[in-house]
């Protein structure tokens, strides 16, 4: 069998985790078979439509590297790939389940309907649609219709026995025909489909094979087997993936942090760690691996490696995935990934000079294994980029030290640093400088600490700061000697 799947977002709001995890699986499912991965765009409600979320599929797609066979941009065979450019299709199979008695044209008004759900309210009833149009006869359905009276179509739902399907995670799923939505909407009146009638369609019409969607659609599954056997189609093979829940075991939301791959992205995580983690929400390849390369889950991914149970959403776990990629960095990919972020912070221009990239570059080696996010890089490299933020001379001061033992201290290393003959700070190894700062400390009867970390604060304006030498090295002697002068005179 070709493989063809799709992932058939709705641009009404920004790409969530659950989403994207979505998105991962009929890809990776598609790649590993050698199948085709579609994406479609169900765009057919207007008034929620927002083309800042179009864009968003897009970036989140380019972002994560993930590329698609056919769909928008790319186009293909079964194309357009916006619902919204075939809803001529739709009115077509609207009117053919007329015609064959498994659809109906109802006339009732939105008044109507709203007094309808008031009453049922009112009595206790669960809420739906009481077939008052259903047994019109056809004739007089059409007339009404063609003389221009505004109506709906909706689907027949069988008023006895029960449907279901097969489930490749779950098993069998089987609902009472009467606990089905009672005969839905599938084409309003202004012409556009509902979700229910546009996705069978286009599901069928694009040879769609495989239909992996999370489990809050099963209600949906036994609604859309009676649409393909009202038109005489045989349905896709159904996985319905296991939830993504947040570790108070309810499904995953705002109120348990970034959930949108916008948010995550500003928040400083990378692809990778967002592609690796997720992917791991509800499949695993085994009970101890957890590093998988995209290359790897386009190889290795398989339905039987699913998990049936929810998935929980552990943000730690996912901080451990973005510094393990992070580390594996190369200086010039990590140049590349944070400079957005310092341009952001106001610390390099836009666009960076040459000077300011080759800063950056040659931070990266020092602040890579210190890094959780790209976010953390802009706090760690300010005082590299500018002027340190001031600080209070008692910020300068080692433990039980007065202001003017501190001051002979960092004049000590100052002559130690920049001697008027021989060579200075920047000439020698960092061997060479620790052996001198050990020395000095020996000299001035003093630890280690209580030299290096007046000279911390002086150079970085900050007790904590990427490795010391590295630091003064890419701040340059310049700076350096001023900045050393300046919290001297702090402390006089």
């Amino acid at each position: 069998m070709d493989v063809r799947v799709r992932y058939a977002p709705s641009p009404t709001g920004l790409q969530h985790i659950g989403g994207v995890r979505t998105a991962l699986f009929n890809y990776f499912f598609a790649r590993s078979l050698g199948g085709t991965f579609i994406l479609r765009i169900e765009d057919t409600d207007r008034e929620r439509y927002d083309p800042r979320a179009l864009q968003d599929i897009y970036d989140t797609f380019g972002w994560l590297g993930i590329g698609w066979d056919e769909g928008p941009r790319t186009g293909g065979r079964f194309g357009p790939y916006f619902q919204s450019e075939r809803t001529e299709l739709y009115r077509q199979y609207a009117e053919k389940l007329v015609e064959s008695g498994h659809g109906y044209y109802c006339f009732c008004t939105p008044q109507r309907l709203e007094k309808l759900r008031e009453s049922q309210a009112a009595r206790g009833e669960g809420q739906g649609y009481d077939r008052c149009c259903r047994n019109i006869p056809p004739e007089e359905a059409r007339a009404r219709k063609e003389r221009g009276e505004r109506c709906v179509v909706r689907l027949k739902i069988p008023l006895e026995g029960s449907t279901g399907f097969r489930d490749y995670l779950i098993g069998v799923i089987e609902r009472a025909n009467t606990d089905i939505n009672p005969d839905p909407v599938l084409l309003k009146s202004d012409g556009f489909p509902t979700y229910h009638l546009a996705n069978v369609v286009d599901d069928h019409f694009m040879e769609i094979t495989h239909i992996m969607r999370a489990q809050e659609w099963i209600p949906s599954g036994p609604l859309h087997v009676l649409l393909y056997r009202a038109f005489g189609w045989e349905p896709p093979e159904y996985c319905h993936l296991p939830m993504v829940m947040g570790e108070d075991g309810q499904k995953l939301s705002k109120r348990h942090g970034s959930t949108s791959l916008i948010e995550f992205r500003a928040g400083g995580y990378v692809p990778e760690a967002i592609i690796n983690y997720v992917s791991l929400l509800g499949w695993s390849y085994d009970d101890s691996r957890q590093i998988f390369s995209k290359a790897d889950l386009e190889r290795l991914f398989s339905l039987d490696k699913l998990n049936k149970a929810a998935a929980v959403f552990d943000y730690r776990k996912l901080e451990w995935f973005n510094g393990v990629y992070i580390r594996e960095r190369s200086d010039e990919a990590l140049k590349n990934d944070l400079l957005p972020f310092l341009r952001d912070a106001g610390l390099v221009g836009n666009p960076a000079s040459s000077r300011e990239e080759e800063l950056l570059l040659g931070a990266a080696p020092i602040i890579r294994e210190r890094l959780r996010f790209l976010t953390d890089a802009a706090d760690m490299l300010g005082f590299v980029f500018r002027e340190p933020q001031p600080y209070g001379a008692e910020e300068l001061l080692p433990k039980k030290m007065g202001a003017e033992e501190t001051a002979k201290i960092l004049s000590a290393a100052r002559s130690l640093m920049f001697p008027a003959e021989g060579k200075n700070f920047f000439d020698k190894t960092d061997e060479e400088n620790e052996a001198g700062f050990r020395a000095l400390a020996d000299r001035l009867e003093t630890k280690l600490g209580n030299v290096l970390g007046p000279l911390r604060v002086a150079v970085t304006g900050s007790r904590v700061s990427p490795p010391l030498f590295e630091s003064i090295r890419l701040v340059g002697e310049e700076k350096t000697l001023a900045r050393i002068d300046a919290a001297i005179k702090l402390l006089v």
